[in-house]
């Protein structure tokens, strides 16, 4: 196969890696029954104004399984904080004690574990479609290189091949750490 066609297999695996680790990143923050402070990574609080991730107005901490504690640098952002983890949509509910925001994370009921799986199978398809989307455009560029005299057929039907292989593997990657996630959420 020629150069062309390897740099663009290279360009596909690297965004399809990049996609998969997205993708766990986004298995993070589905709750669980432990506290894990990237619970909190989709959290947004309005700061003067100004839509800023939590991460950034606070020190977030886990100091026992069922607790996440919030430390603002601005104490005077503690009720916008509070505010933002109740619109999270985390089904969490913060206690202020002035100074620390803690989170108590309540053992989930089996109803409630099922939802969170469906979350997480959500999250996964949106995974594979995003590696899917990195196949069509690496094929259409395939397809352009033949159309333009570039590589030969069988040069491009190798390229298509092997582009499969690629995207298969990324979706089995993508399955096995669903189906973890989802042993995580079932585990009582």
């Amino acid at each position: 196969m020629s150069e062309v066609i390897d740099s663009l297999l290279a360009d596909a695996r690297e965004r399809m890696a990049k996609t998969v680790e997205s993708t766990q990143n986004e298995f993070g923050s589905v709750r669980t029954g432990r506290a894990n402070t990237s619970l909190l990574d989709r959290v947004v609080v309005d700061y003067y104004g100004a839509p800023t991730p939590l991460k950034q107005l606070a020190t977030l901490g886990a100091p026992e399984s069922r607790v996440l504690s919030v430390q603002p640098f601005d104490a005077g952002s503690l009720k916008s904080i509070e505010k933002a983890i109740v619109e999270s949509g985390l089904g969490l509910t913060p206690n202020n004690d002035g100074k620390v925001v803690r989170i108590n994370i309540p053992e989930l009921n089996e109803e409630r574990r099922k939802e969170l799986v469906k979350v997480t199978r959500k999250i996964a398809e949106e995974g594979r479609i995003a590696v899917r989307n990195v196949r069509r455009d690496v094929l259409q560029d395939l397809k352009k290189l033949k159309d333009d005299g570039e590589v030969g057929a069988d040069d491009e039907h190798r390229g298509e091949g092997e582009l499969q292989k690629i995207t298969d593997s990324a979706v089995a990657d993508l399955d096995g750490r669903l189906k973890a996630k989802e042993e995580e959420i079932l585990e009582v």
